[in-house]
């Protein structure tokens, strides 16, 4: 038998067949094969289409069928993980009233800020863990406020994963997990966020149903079926929002352990039992996938807009041909490039700088000293020193690292990066072959929220390598205080 998962982004949906027996992946596809389409209305607007959503979902199934000769029958069970924040809205018949407002959307912004003073920084603190920012409560009310008409055929709203479900089974619910995303869970009173509802006038009674991250969350039903070729009948077991779920596909599931990502842009999601949050402007906290009523399990999670988008323009304008041509050229280089340093937020506002914009920034360059090769080490090192300095901050928010896991991404493939990283922190970075995809497939086949049989198909089937502490720490620490230093003075400037 086997298990598929279905990862939601906002480029594309990608699919993945599992045989429950042994964890390993059979197939992954993708839809569609070019990315998806943003609508943007205005500036700062992302929306699309949910119909467009579902259309990829089914296409990706049957590709995934065809190419594997894997019948519907076969599958046993379904898990869904897709783009956070998002927000979908329909009428009593199940339609979608407008477009979705998407995670990148921010024109909630200001109802958000204005939420939080409201409200209080000391009690959004203590129930929400977050300040309501632009998530998807701030842009329901947004629908509120100038769109009082779509507003007033609200039914039910739904995060993009809820949509996909309600696509397949014909019922509508949620999960905490979901909720905590959208700043609608409170975790003091273990439940729907009322005081948020109320503070901005949204019924109650328009949240779905909330059902367990792992449970049985409906059955297909003979619509679903036949758009999307599986069979009347399977189950949905599983639903989290993507760094919920990329963390669950690393096996992230204790306090201590880390998933980090270092693609376009960085991610670290840190899992702890704290409920304390002092960095709630700058750190998002989230129900995990195995928080329940009885266990605090909190992800901290913390993005770096400008990361690898870095290195990806010092390609394109370098005339490198390849990472690793770029990777040989800054290990010809000692650690702390002769003094070049590089500060890599170049990618708009960082929230984990107090949405403070500074640009990239190239320091103490020496035309006489200085070449390509430095400069694809000092990115390196630069864009290592920014998740080291969001761990800093992590750790003072309550976060033990233990161990950190990484997907065998462009970044994680430069040792240079990901040893600078492992050196500073004092702690092994495994690298792991994994998707979104995947991580929802095993999760769907699960019994009982029962995370350990992740972790073992995790281990029998993706271990890549590790990445140990060295010896050069000294050294590492030295280039790493002169970047954090330039970088405190730049925006002490800004």
């Amino acid at each position: 038998m086997y298990t598929i998962g279905y990862d939601l982004g906002s480029s594309s949906v990608k699919a993945s067949l599992v045989a429950t027996a042994t964890g390993k992946s059979v197939a992954v596809v993708q839809e569609p094969e070019t990315e998806m389409a943003i609508k943007a209305l205005e500036n700062g607007w992302a929306e699309q289409d949910p119909e467009l959503w579902w259309t990829h979902v089914c296409n990706a199934t049957k590709k995934l069928l065809a190419k594997t000769g894997i019948t519907a029958a076969q599958i046993s069970a379904v898990g869904i993980s897709y783009q956070m924040h998002g927000l979908v809205v329909v009428d009593q018949k199940g339609a979608v009233i407008r477009d979705a407002i998407i995670w990148c959307d921010s024109r909630a912004v200001a109802i958000g800020n204005t939420a939080f003073a409201a409200i209080g920084t000391d009690t959004c603190a203590s129930h929400l863990l977050n300040s309501p920012a632009n998530f998807t409560a701030s842009k329901l009310k947004w629908v509120a406020e100038n769109e009082p008409d779509n507003f007033g055929r609200i039914y039910k709203f739904m995060l993009p994963g809820d949509y996909i479900a309600f696509r397949l089974t014909g019922i509508i619910n949620t999960t905490p997990s979901g909720l905590s995303e959208g700043i609608l869970w409170d975790f003091k009173e273990r439940g729907i966020a009322k005081l948020l509802l109320e503070h901005y006038g949204i019924p109650e009674n328009t949240i779905p149903d909330v059902v367990p991250t792992f449970s049985e969350q409906g059955t297909i039903n003979t619509a679903g079926s036949a758009a999307s070729g599986l069979a009347e009948g399977t189950v949905i077991k599983y639903r989290a929002g993507d760094q919920p779920n990329n963390a669950l596909s690393l096996n992230i599931f204790q306090p201590g352990e880390v998933a980090a990502t270092g693609g376009t842009s960085g991610v670290m999601y840190a899992v702890t039992d704290s409920l304390s949050s002092k960095e709630y402007e700058r750190v998002n906290n989230f129900a995990h996938v195995n928080y329940t009523e009885k266990q605090n399990r909190i992800g901290k999670l913390l993005c770096i807009n400008g990361c690898g988008i870095l290195y990806r323009w010092l390609k394109d304008n370098t005339g490198a041909s390849t990472y690793e041509e770029m990777n040989a050229l800054a290990a010809q280089v000692p650690i702390g490039s002769k003094d070049a340093i590089m500060i890599p937020f170049g990618n708009g506002a960082e929230r984990m700088l107090k949405n403070q914009n500074i640009g990239v920034n190239i320091l103490n360059l020496n035309l006489n000293i200085h070449t390509k090769a430095h400069l694809c080490r000092a990115a390196l090192e630069g864009i290592a020193f920014s998740f080291i300095y969001g761990m800093e901050m992590m750790m003072a928010d309550g976060v033990d690292i233990n161990v950190i896991r990484a997907g065998n991404d462009n970044l994680f493939r430069a040792s240079i990066f990901s040893e600078t990283v492992a050196t500073l922190i004092g702690h092994d970075i495994e690298i792991y072959n994994t998707t979104g995809a995947i991580g929802a497939a095993r999760a769907a086949g699960i019994e009982n929220g029962d995370v350990t049989a992740i972790g073992k198909a995790v281990m029998e089937n993706d271990y890549v390598n590790t990445y140990s502490p060295n010896e050069h720490k000294a050294e590492y620490q030295k280039a790493y205080e002169q970047w954090k230093t330039a970088l405190e003075k730049l925006l002490s400037n800004n």
